[in-house]
């Protein structure tokens, strides 16, 4: 799990498609964009940064908020408890807000700028990451990995 129930979402963002199975927690980058307000347009794809040039190239779309999951859906059922969405359907990408979460790459320190990181992952130095400011930590890592992160991407 990337993501603990705690959190405080002040801004989401619910008009993007994603096509890759990937777990929540991760920065994921705008793709392509859809006309208009987009919001059923397909051609509005989020995905996670698949190399460092890409991530250096794309602008972060939002924390990713859903598993994206690829199940045969007629053998089982989404698990809506686990904020699972089938691949090729929209996700919730938070654009401000907290979260405390475990996809953290280095040691954060209490107000140092969280960065995005080449892989998606939060990353605490410019050094390891796509260079974009995506929010600030705000605790270091508990014994299980997890810091509180505060997300404003604008």
């Amino acid at each position: 799990m990337a993501l603990r129930p705690d959190r405080d979402e002040h801004l989401t963002d619910l008009s993007f498609f994603m096509n890759e199975v990937t777990e929540r927690g991760i920065v994921v980058c705008y793709t392509s964009q859809g006309s208009g307000a987009a919001m059923d347009d397909s051609t509005a794809v989020v995905a996670k940064p698949a190399n460092a040039s890409e991530a250096v190239a794309k602008h972060p779309a939002g924390l990713l908020l859903n598993d994206v999951v690829n199940l045969d859906l007629t053998k089982q059922h989404i698990n809506f408890a686990k904020d699972e969405v089938q691949k090729g359907n929209k996700v919730l990408l938070l654009r401000r807000g907290w979260v405390v979460t475990n996809m953290i790459s280095g040691t954060p320190v209490f107000g140092e700028q969280a960065y995005m990181g080449t892989d998606g992952n939060l990353v605490t130095s410019s050094q390891f990451s796509a260079g974009t400011v995506v929010g600030r930590f705000l605790s270091t890592k508990d014994a299980d990995g997890y810091c509180k992160v505060d997300i404003n991407i604008v």
